[in-house]
């Protein structure tokens, strides 16, 4: 009970004093020495109730002087950093401008469809729909040669070679100058719009050639500076119908 009471009349210390310094005030506040148990106890006390006080104070100063982000910091952010800018695609189609002028049109002021043209260099990429985040199904690498325009959006073509392959293509990637394909092994040519005419010369299947004009039935085309006329059954890129003069 003595040892007791005397813990139960000792003050409570003060931080920034050490134990030894306290210990000493209480002696002489008591005038006796305590026990040394209950000095014991009065000192741990005396550091947890310190650093407690000590992280309570950390706290609250950490939490006034902590920097605060500008409110419309975060904003501005998002529009002028370079990560957040579009980025072109790598296979878009350097040669298709979408600021180019449309290509010419019939006399009525309608693009007759279907109708012919032909691939304007020696690479074309085809679509599978009208722009360039539709993926490439196929490449027409050769030049000159001859495509069935078959639908319209904007400023793309669907085109269609001789096999029936092809996709959209931008019109800028095209040509209205016209061309044929032979298609029949060793094609005549004659002279004129006749088939007992003299033979001009003779092609092989798949030669290019330049369409310079039509009839019904007939077409006289230029292959490698020679001049002919042949059946539009002889080769493709010709409706049986048209007429060009």
């Amino acid at each position: 009970m003595a040892n007791r009471q005397q813990a139960q009349g000792l003050e409570w210390p003060k931080c920034g004093q050490s134990v030894a310094q306290n210990g000493a005030a209480m002696q002489g506040k008591q005038g006796a020495r305590p026990l040394a148990g209950t000095t014991r106890a009065a000192g741990l006390g005396f550091v947890m109730v310190c650093v407690i006080a000590a992280l309570v104070v950390s706290g609250q100063v950490q939490a006034q002087t902590r920097p605060r982000p500008r409110p419309d910091l975060a904003p501005q952010a998002a529009q002028t950093s370079p990560q957040n800018r579009p980025k072109p695609r790598p296979n878009a189609d350097a040669t298709a401008p979408l600021n180019a002028s449309p290509p010419a049109t019939d006399a009525a002021g309608k693009r007759k469809l279907p109708r012919f043209v032909s691939l304007k260099g020696s690479e074309g990429n085809a679509r599978r729909g009208p722009g360039l985040t539709h993926r490439i199904d196929w490449v027409f690498t050769t030049k000159g040669t001859p495509l069935k325009v078959t639908a319209e959006y904007e400023n793309w073509r669907r085109v269609e070679d001789f096999e029936g392959f092809g996709g959209w293509v931008h019109f800028t990637l095209l040509s209205v100058s016209r061309t044929v394909l032979v298609t029949t092994d060793m094609a005549q040519f004659h002279k004129l719009p006749d088939a007992n005419a003299p033979i001009a010369f003779q092609a092989e299947r798949g030669v290019l050639a330049r369409l310079l004009e039509c009839q019904i039935d007939w077409c006289r085309v230029n292959a490698d500076g020679q001049r002919g006329w042949a059946p539009k059954t002889a080769f493709w890129g010709a409706e049986q119908s048209e007429v060009i003069q």
